[in-house]
């Protein structure tokens, strides 16, 4: 098993423990520190829809309370529906943390990497406040 197909198992995993009992529609996510130290995350619903979290969020947000400041890979699967890709906010949050490799799956669960620069052009960064 090569590595993008083991950071896929790793997000199949933590989808399992997703909190979506409105969509049913559980999501995983495994993020890689600069380190090579690993955080997962799961989706987590709210009956306030808005203040749900996604999975790549719940990850990259552990990792940050976890003193990381440089993430260099995502991956990120469903187990319900055919693929998935992060929403805009995520791949904002991604762009903060110096994501640079995205690993999702296509339709028959076979993993597809990406540049983060492919999934959000011209982004938005700390570079555009002068900072």
């Amino acid at each position: 098993m090569n590595e993008a197909q083991r950071l896929i198992t790793e997000a199949r995993n933590a989808a399992e423990t997703s909190y979506s009992p409105y969509s049913r529609f559980r999501v995983g996510a495994v993020v890689v520190a600069a380190d090579g130290i690993e955080y997962r995350g799961c989706n987590v619903e709210n009956a306030a829809y808005g203040a749900s979290i996604c999975a790549e969020a719940n990850a990259i947000s552990t990792a940050a309370a976890n003193g990381v400041r440089e993430i260099h890979t995502v991956a990120v699967t469903c187990l319900d529906g055919e693929g998935c890709t992060p929403c805009g906010n995520c791949r904002q949050i991604m762009r903060e943390f110096g994501v640079q490799r995205v690993i999702l799956t296509n339709e028959d669960g076979t993993p597809v990497e990406y540049a983060l620069e492919d999934l959000l052009p011209h982004s938005f960064g700390p570079e555009d406040l002068g900072q």
